[in-house]
This record gives C-alpha cells, structure tokens and sequence, in this order.
C-alpha cells in the first residue's frame, strides 16, 4: 500500500518529487502542502478543478454516506466521480457500522481514488446524531473496528478524519491518534473542535500540536480549524509543526484561496462565473445553479458592498444562468464604483 510522504521544509528528499502523483509507493503531497477539506454541497468537481488549479496540495469529494452507496442510490454514486486533473484527490465515506463501511470501502476503490478517507469528524445533527460521523467519538471501539476493517478491505492509503472529543470533558485525541495509527491509517486529521462545539468558538490547535510532539505518531498530522488565509496556515506550519493544514469553510467562493498569487477583482469575477459555467456543462442549468450560488453568496470578493444583503438573497433564488450572471455584473459594476470612489 503506497506511502503518504509529506517533504520537511528545508530537508532534501532523496526521492525525485512526485507533487501529488503516485509514484514508487509514495502519494507524495510536497512541502508544507494546504488541502481542501471535504464538505457536503461545497467541493464538487468543479470547486475541486479550481481549488487544484490555485495551488491545493490534494482536494476531497463530497463525504459520501456508506449506507446509500452500498444501496446504490444514483445521487451518491455521483459524488464519486472524479477527474485525473484534479489528482491526488481523495474520497471521504462516513457510516456506523463495519459491514456497510467496508462494503462503501470496496466500491469507492472502484473509483479510483488516490485516498480514502474515513470521516469520523461531521458534527451536524443528521450524521452525528445517527451515531456517524463525530457521533463515533462516543464508541471508540467501533469506530477502531471500522478503521481496522477498512484498511485490511482495500489497497488505497486509508485515512482519517475526527475532532478532539466529543466535548471538554472528553479530549481524548492524544490517545486516539495512537490507536488510529496502530489501526493502519497513513494519515490523520484533526479539527481543533469537539463535537459539541459544533462551529462555534475557536477552533484549539494546541492538542493537534501535541500529537504532532508526540515521538510514538509517525504517521503525517494534518491540522483543520479556522484557517481563513496561506498567512495563517503558514504560522500553524510555524508554531505547531503540522504536517499539512486542510481549510474548510474560508475556501467559499474563494477557490483561489491556495494561491501565492494575489488576483485582480476582474480575475476572482472570472473565476466565479467560470466555476458557475462548469456546473452547468457538467449538471444542467437549474442543478449547476445550485452548485454554484452558495459560493458565490459567501464570496469575500463581495464584501464592502454597501447593502449586499438583497444581491445575496437575489444570487440564492436567481434559477437561469443569465440572470445570475446579470447580478453578478451588476455587483461587478458596485465594486468597480467603489473603488474608484476610494481613489477621487
């Protein structure tokens, strides 16, 4: 089963770079690499194209239920398409029990992906509350079985995805990152939140800095939480010597969040009606709407619009490509008379 290498920052690799490639048994992911999280309705395969373009290191699917894939249910299926230029990418499954978790394994393997990833980190109601997801934080050993079986079903690098705990009063990550370990995985991520926490508050990286210290973890330590620029996943590289950082909700509608490169308004207006055009290609008009809309309702490039809170409510009910590309003209012309307002 092929290695994940991650490179340290100033450390010679004997090994010829491989930036996100298979090669010689190695998913070789770079220096100090920034990776998309997997969120439900947020990294289809268009985000995911754009997010690789600007500079993420590996990029995930949607999280995938384990119970529907083993059912077949054609929505699902979907998600597990994947694209060679979007590699390495991963797939995320989240279930409850072994048998439909190994057997979602087995057919995600299909696929193709460069990783599988076990998703035991989802803190909302629908998945956590049913006992998946975050809610496996509450059966340790089933959610160790779940792992153990899976690594042994498959020949992908399976990896793992939780919380700290299921609350304050239960942090038990420092102990469960061994035990992950020892289940096979080669890799983990960590999100500096308990269940409990759900979104709120500050995400607490000093415990995922602690499992990285932690001389008996040999497996790369991949760190989530409230990582809203490369500046602040440069200083979590800096003060808690992650192996990666993975960020999350700050890439909504910003797909060139991973980019060195600072891009001009016109060109972050481009890239959003570039990621609106792929999802219609891909889906259809009405459905690549759906894809599209929430990115570009949460969208930084927006921000400073006096009294957007109207633009945005047209964006989420906007149902035809023209007149969503009309709005976003029309917001387009509102920056542009903003900024020359700033220089008068």
């Amino acid at each position: 089963m092929e290695e994940i290498v991650i490179r340290q920052r100033g450390r010679s690799d004997p090994q010829p770079p491989n930036l996100g490639g298979l090669d010689s048994g190695r998913l070789d992911l770079g220096e100090r690499p920034v990776l998309l999280a997997p969120m439900e309705d947020v990294t289809d395969i268009g985000f995911r194209l754009l997010c690789k373009r600007y500079g993420a290191a590996m990029v995930y699917t949607e999280f995938v239920s384990a119970e529907a894939l083993v059912r077949n249910v054609n929505s699902t299926v979907k998600k597990l398409t994947i694209s060679d230029e979007e590699r390495p990418v991963g797939i995320q499954i989240y279930g409850r029990d072994v048998a439909s978790m190994v057997e979602a394994a087995r057919i995600v393997e299909q696929a193709g992906p460069d990783v599988i990833d076990l998703n035991f980190g989802c803190p909302v109601k629908k998945v956590a509350g049913k006992g998946a997801g975050a809610g496996m934080l509450q059966n340790i050993p089933l959610l160790l079985e779940i792992t153990r079986e899976v690594v042994k079903a498959v020949n992908v690098p399976v990896t793992v995805k939780t919380r700290l705990g299921w609350n304050q009063e239960q942090l038990i990550i420092t102990q469960l990152a061994e035990q992950l370990q020892d289940c096979g995985i080669k890799a983990l991520t960590i999100h500096g939140r308990t269940r409990s926490q759900m979104y709120t508050g500050q995400a607490d990286w000093t415990l995922i800095g602690e499992v990285k210290r932690n001389p008996r973890i040999q497996i790369p330590i991949i760190g989530n939480g409230d990582i809203h620029s490369l500046e602040e996943a440069d200083a979590a590289f800096d003060r808690y010597g992650v192996d990666g950082v993975m960020i999350g909700r700050a890439t909504f509608g910003c797909p060139w969040i991973f980019s060195r490169r600072e891009l001009s308004l016109d060109e972050k207006i481009d890239v959003l009606k570039e990621q609106l055009r792929i999802n219609v290609e891909r889906i259809d008009e009405y459905r690549g709407i759906l894809h599209t809309r929430r990115h570009l309702a949460a969208s930084p490039v927006f921000k400073g619009i006096p009294d957007f809170r109207q633009t945005r409510i047209a964006m989420l009910r906007a149902t035809k490509v023209e007149e969503l590309l009309s709005i976003i003209d029309q917001a387009h012309d509102r920056l542009r008379s903003l900024a020359q307002g700033d220089l008068t």
